[in-house]
């Protein structure tokens, strides 16, 4: 976590709080090290940004990894439903492969 970085990004976000990618690289600072603070942006994110796609894959695996099973297939399954609507094939594929490693998880 780079705390140079982070005051930046604040800075952009007040600057253009339109812009997801500023808060979405943000919640990416915090992920490793503080996963809480980052799942609070992008849960953000989802709310105020719901066709901002990249935000779902992350969503969803921080929520698994807190176990947080129902909360991470949702955001799986709507992520997968985005990537579909919007023609996202890369991302269609990404969010499915997720997805099905995460039920595996819960066959093992």
């Amino acid at each position: 976590m780079n705390d140079n970085r982070i005051q930046l990004l604040l800075h952009y976000i007040e600057e253009q709080p339109e812009d997801p990618f500023n808060v979405y690289a943000l919640a990416m600072e915090y992920r490793d090290e503080q996963p809480d603070q980052a799942l609070l942006y992008l849960t953000q994110l989802l709310d105020q940004h719901p066709a901002y796609l990249p935000t779902y894959y992350h969503a969803a695996a921080l929520y698994a990894e807190q176990e947080n099973r129902a909360a991470a297939e949702e955001i799986y399954r709507q992520g997968i439903e985005l990537a579909r609507a919007q023609k996202n094939e890369k991302a269609f594929q990404e969010l499915s492969r997720a997805y099905r490693a995460f039920q595996d998880d819960d066959d093992s």
